[in-house]
């Protein structure tokens, strides 16, 4: 796919994942690293047992973005990022946010008042994104170490830093973001 022209408005398509979009969402993970490819079940999960609090963008009729996310059961208030992919031609449209504003307007991030994630130290495009939310938002992002490399890792994976965007107000989120946007 070539990349969609810098400068110029373009329109995704934001909408709720289906089971049968499960090997896409793997393949698009599978273009994104460093992203931790998960297995196509847990993809097929989410894209169905999960679909209320995960979105896809397309443009064209092709899948291009992807987000994954939950409301932890003892953290009712948060909602957690697990995953954004966007496709590298649709890279620079601001989609991971878009994306994520999408989800924080929908009826099942109601209540929300934290939006958290982890990331390892040297994953610049995340943090990227998440200062930008913040910033957007005129929230503060606080960062802690979460799960560690030695401790939670066994030396295997890099430090998992927790991110955390918040309080969060309708206001501040974007609660005017539709399923489509431009």
């Amino acid at each position: 796919m070539a990349p969609f022209p810098a400068g110029r408005p373009c329109k995704f398509q934001f909408r709720r994942p289906v089971a049968i979009d499960g090997p896409a969402v793997t393949a698009l993970i599978a273009q994104c690293p460093p992203l931790d490819p998960n297995s196509a079940y847990c993809n097929l999960l989410q894209c169905t047992h999960f679909a209320d609090i995960c979105v896809i963008a397309e443009r064209d009729g092709a899948i291009v973005g992807w987000v994954s996310g939950y409301r932890p059961p003892s953290e009712p208030g948060s909602f957690f990022v697990w995953q954004v992919a966007v496709a590298p031609a649709a890279r620079g449209h601001r989609l991971g946010a878009r994306m994520i504003e999408s989800l924080l307007g929908r009826p099942s991030a109601k209540g929300v008042t934290h939006l958290i994630t982890t990331v390892t130290e040297d994953n610049r495009p995340s943090w990227a994104l998440f200062e930008g939310l913040a910033k957007q938002w005129g929230a503060p992002l606080a960062k802690s170490a979460h799960f560690e490399r030695e401790t939670h890792f066994a030396g295997a994976h890099a430090t998992e830093w927790l991110a955390c965007i918040g309080p969060l107000t309708a206001e501040r989120r974007g609660q005017n973001q539709g399923e489509l946007a431009t």
